[in-house]
């Protein structure tokens, strides 16, 4: 059998919760702010973490993966999860779940994207996970925030000639939205690796949205680099070491961002390599593929940004070579990488932890995006803006 056959049904992970929707309750609520956000389709809670370095309080997400939920909840104390398949979660549940006295501001949602996604050997367009954005319009319809984000591979964009792209907007549309398509790059806003995703932001008709203007890859500033993330205070690891001290103060001021407040190291834990792959890492020169048969497997250049992390399936493997040590990528490294600071712990263990960082919504993108809508949402309101004006393509 060719597993690689669009035809063959794709592989469901076993860690995926398919029982009845199970919840865990929030921990407490903070009172730092009014502005309240709902996450769906969750993962560990990259949308999460930037919305709330951005002044929201997240206080309910969904996910099916039980590690992702996890770590969401442990990080996130205001937040009430549900683990289970959105499609048996009622929209009044999460309704009764919200915290009181709250401004439900946003409703996000990072749809699965891996039948849309351009490294995906088996994409196709009627892979069934392309359909869930239905779910989001579900319950989005129901809740009527003041904005809704949803976010997805780029891939979904070219898809059946743009099909999908076109459902989603118009699905937004009917909600009573604007809607702006927004094609950014996580690299541009300071996150040291390029992931292009695509953004569906629907705002209210009389409210201007304006797209976030970059802040790196000018000739002022240039991209954060894999070096800038990873290299210098974390501390040198063999093969399935795992250590807890820093090996020194931040080095720049990446670094000092998302270590504040961390005492501890967590989660730099090395892959535990046999001894064929660490020759295989030492002997491939940085920026350049480990094995010939798959490119996008590379030792990672100290001096440039990331390639797209990615989970790597349902049994993920390690996908990039350290730059300086022959070995794969700690979940703290990945992580940086990704942008999620050192306080933030992730369950699971090295497997499970790829799989969380390589789904995740980079925070500093989605803390960009929130501080946008922050402004959008509270300055006054535009007036005599028609939906049809408002709409804006980056394409």
């Amino acid at each position: 059998m060719n597993i690689w056959d669009t035809s063959v049904e794709v592989e469901h992970n076993p860690d995926n919760w398919t029982d009845q929707p199970k919840l865990f309750p929030r921990d407490r609520v903070v009172d730092h702010t009014k502005f309240e956000h709902i996450d769906l389709f969750s993962g560990c809670g990259g949308f999460s973490t930037g919305f709330e370095m951005s002044g929201f309080t997240t206080t309910v997400a969904i996910d099916h993966h039980p590690p992702s939920l996890a770590t969401l909840t442990k990080n996130h104390v205001s937040c009430v999860g549900i683990l289970g398949d959105i499609r048996k979660v009622d929209a009044p549940t999460i309704d009764s779940l919200r915290a009181p006295d709250r401004q439900l501001s946003v409703v996000t949602a990072g749809v699965p994207c891996q039948g849309f996604s351009l490294s995906n050997r088996k994409r196709h367009a009627d892979d069934n996970r392309n359909f869930l954005f239905k779910e989001f319009i579900r319950i989005a319809s129901h809740l009527k925030p003041d904005a809704v984000v949803l976010e997805n591979v780029s891939g979904l964009v070219s898809t059946r000639d743009g099909e999908f792209k076109n459902a989603i907007s118009e699905a937004i549309r009917e909600m009573g939205y604007a809607v702006h398509v927004c094609l950014l790059n996580a690299a541009d806003y300071g996150v040291p690796q390029l992931r292009r995703r695509v953004f569906f932001i629907g705002v209210p008709l009389n409210c201007e949205w304006i797209v976030p203007s970059r802040t790196h890859g000018t000739e002022e500033n240039g991209y954060l680099t894999v070096g800038d993330a990873i290299l210098g205070d974390l501390p040198w690891l063999n093969s399935g070491e795992e250590l807890y001290e820093y090996a020194s103060d931040p080095i720049n001021d990446y670094q000092r961002y998302l270590r504040a407040g961390s005492p501890t190291l967590t989660n730099h834990r090395a892959p535990n390599h046999p001894d064929a792959t660490i020759a295989r890492i030492s002997s491939t020169e940085p920026g350049m593929p480990m094995y010939p048969a798959f490119k996008q497997r590379i030792r990672l250049h100290p001096k440039r940004p990331s390639p797209t992390q990615v989970c790597g399936g349902i049994r993920p493997q390690f996908q990039f070579g350290h730059p300086t040590q022959a070995r794969g990528l700690s979940i703290r490294e990945r992580a940086r990488i990704q942008s999620f600071p050192d306080t933030y712990f992730f369950t699971g263990g090295v497997t499970q932890g790829r799989v969380q960082t390589g789904n995740a919504v980079p925070p500093l993108l989605a803390s960009v995006i929130a501080s946008q809508l922050m402004k959008s949402l509270t300055k006054s309101p535009m007036t005599g803006v028609r939906n049809e004006d408002s709409q804006l393509n980056l394409f």
